[in-house]
């Protein structure tokens, strides 16, 4: 098979990092394909925890390549302390290379993200204050610095000057705030280039030399399909595509690139920042899958909103990315809690819907419709086998499988590498 991409089919979190570090060990290629620090994969291999946020979730498999694509954008500063960190702990990081293409995250870029949080008060996105929207601004307004243009030397300089020209005019103007400084930004980013001139590539050509070698490549993105740019709860959303068909333009391959998605589905559902969220539960059981599943953003440590599974999602989530499987998340956190719900349909100004609304303005109106389930009370983190899973358990997937029409292929049941029930061989 040429490709399978692993894919948020909620609004992240959903889980991705540990399949991918799972799905890892079959692949010759982990690619990362979208978004940037504004996301976080927890890892846990051999009773350990890595945070990541932008190096793909295969870095811990020693002469893996590791690619972190043009449709990603990066803080080198970020990137450099990700890598730091993990050498540090002994895990190699000569693997990794980066796209000359990618742009580049400005300080700029994360003032400004801040000022314009502030500035909206009651009525802000929720951003995790990155700089990343801001980046992908500048991409789009053909206005961006890339990581080839960082490493030459003249070049960099002249677009940083018109840049930081452009934008103090916004800071001091508009949000009276003091200008910032060329040389300070020129200086510490010219550091940078040196490092990053040492892995950055084309990685376009480096992928698809491997897919013409019939290597097997994973794509992985960041955060889920309901923050895609188009397709998400504009907006109250990510700035670019963590769908499947942000593969294509994030690293830079044809469709055939892929043969096969992977849905990743949190066996409840999680969100972090402002939006709709049609099965949100307030206090109560919310409480208990909260504390239960640790839910807590990777990268901001914001208490996540946690609600019911929301299959009308994922059967969004599967017309979108076109998925082929899905890899069920934290069955384990669902233990103990009494009958499980799950929402089948949407009750909007009396008219009953399975399709998913376009609009927040519809989203908002929905009341979810509920079918229940006996719960079950067994721990599930040692269970390796399907047929070992509490009938309760196997009630609870089987349904999901029916009413989606996707199989149920690989479920966690708990946070390490080897909690997980494979079902289905991926990489043949």
């Amino acid at each position: 098979m040429p490709g399978l991409v692993v894919a948020g089919a909620q609004w992240g979190d959903e889980g991705k990092g540990r399949f991918v570090d799972y799905l890892a060990s079959s692949a010759d290629m982990v690619i990362r394909f979208q978004g940037g620090n504004n996301a976080g994969h927890t890892v846990v291999s051999d009773n350990k925890e890595y945070k990541l946020h932008l190096i793909p979730s295969g870095i811990l498999y020693e002469n893996k390549p590791c690619l972190i694509g043009n449709g990603v954008v990066i803080d080198p500063k970020s990137l450099f302390e990700e890598i730091d960190s993990l050498n540090e702990r002994g895990i190699k990081t000569d693997n990794l290379f980066v796209s000359l293409r990618a742009h580049l995250v400005m300080p700029y870029h994360i003032l400004l993200d801040g000022l314009s949080e502030k500035n909206l008060g009651k009525s802000g996105i929720g951003t995790t204050q990155k700089g990343i929207g801001p980046c992908y601004t500048d991409k789009i307004a053909r206005k961006g610095i890339r990581i080839c243009d960082l490493i030459n030397e003249k070049e960099f300089a002249s677009l940083l000057k018109k840049n930081i020209d452009e934008k103090n005019q916004q800071i001091v103007s508009v949000y009276k705030e003091k200008p910032l400084d060329f040389d300070e930004i020129y200086e510490e980013y010219s550091k940078y280039a040196s490092r990053l001139k040492k892995m950055a590539v084309d990685t376009s050509l480096m992928a698809y030399k491997y897919l013409e070698g019939n290597k097997k490549l994973l794509f992985e993105g960041a955060q889920g399909m309901l923050l895609d740019i188009d397709f998400g709860t504009y907006p109250y959303v990510t700035s670019s595509h963590p769908t499947t068909g942000g593969v294509y333009s994030g690293i830079g391959l044809g469709p055939k690139a892929i043969s096969e998605v992977v849905g990743v589905v949190k066996s409840y559902t999680t969100r972090v920042g402002k939006g709709p969220f049609t099965t949100e539960l307030f206090g109560g059981i919310g409480d208990v899958i909260r504390e239960k599943g640790h839910e807590y953003g990777t990268t901001t440590g914001r208490p996540r909103r946690c609600g019911w599974l929301d299959l009308v999602i994922i059967n969004y989530s599967k017309r979108v990315n076109g998925l082929t499987s899905i890899a069920l998340s934290r069955m384990d956190t669902l233990g103990g809690i009494g009958d499980v719900k799950v929402c089948t349909a949407y009750d909007i100004d009396g008219t009953i819907t399975k399709d998913y609304p376009a609009t927040v303005v519809e989203i908002e109106k929905a009341k979810p419709i509920y079918e229940t389930f006996a719960g079950w009370d067994e721990n599930l983190s040692n269970i390796r086998e399907y047929k070992d899973l509490p009938k309760e358990a196997r009630r609870y997937i089987e349904f999901i499988e029916e009413y989606t029409g996707i199989p149920v292929d690989m479920i966690g049941v708990g946070p390490g590498r080897e909690e997980c029930i494979v079902r289905k061989a991926y990489f043949k």
